[in-house]
């Protein structure tokens, strides 16, 4: 064999053989890309299932804690009017218990910042539940009257209102709703505050 057809027949091989290699180099390429691209769409769902999960959690917290408040006002106003609180205490019983309940299932979920408010918020509750307590038992001590839980129990809604404003700056709703996603949600749930 010649050189000139020993070149050609290197040349034939080689040029095969980076044909071959290019076709397996861009299904490799090819590969990666989809791969990298399920990931991401993995990640993106685990962490939109994340903020659902967080979101629920949320929303629990917020019905537990309004619950829990208006079933503080109920006892107050029952024994205001000096009405038989049976059936009003079982509703607060069963009002704390569940706040009790999903408090500390956040406790195991909500960032730093937003359970430190809601800490303040359930040690809040359960100070008025005892001033509250005290005043059906006919036990009141110093500084427990009608007057001071109606005050803190006011003052518990504004707290709720902080806690709230939290919850939702960490989904970043404050920032994410617009006109229309509040009106449906105003819809949903009554218009209620």
């Amino acid at each position: 064999m010649d050189v000139g057809s020993a070149m050609g027949l290197l040349a034939a091989v080689v040029g095969v053989v980076g044909t071959l290699l290019s076709a397996l180099l861009t299904q490799r390429a090819a590969d990666r890309s989809r791969q990298r691209e399920q990931e991401r769409a993995e990640q993106s769902r685990e962490r939109r299932s994340e903020v659902q999960e967080l979101r629920s959690c949320y929303v629990a917290l917020n019905t537990a804690a309004r619950q829990y408040l208006a079933a503080l006002t109920d006892q107050l106003h029952a024994l205001s009017r000096g009405e038989d609180p049976r059936s009003v205490r079982q509703r607060l019983t069963e009002a704390r218990d569940q706040h009790r309940d999903v408090y500390a299932e956040a406790q195991m979920r909500v960032p730093e910042r937003v359970l430190d408010v809601a800490g303040d918020l359930s040690r809040e509750l359960g100070l008025v539940y005892g001033m509250v307590r005290r005043l059906d038992d006919r036990a009141p001590r110093a500084g427990d009257s009608p007057a001071a839980v109606q005050e803190s129990i006011d003052a518990l809604w504004g707290r709720l209102r902080e806690a709230r404003r939290e919850m939702r700056a960490d989904l970043g709703a404050s920032r994410a709703l617009d006109g229309q996603n509040a009106g449906s949600c105003r819809r949903a749930s009554g218009g209620s505050a």
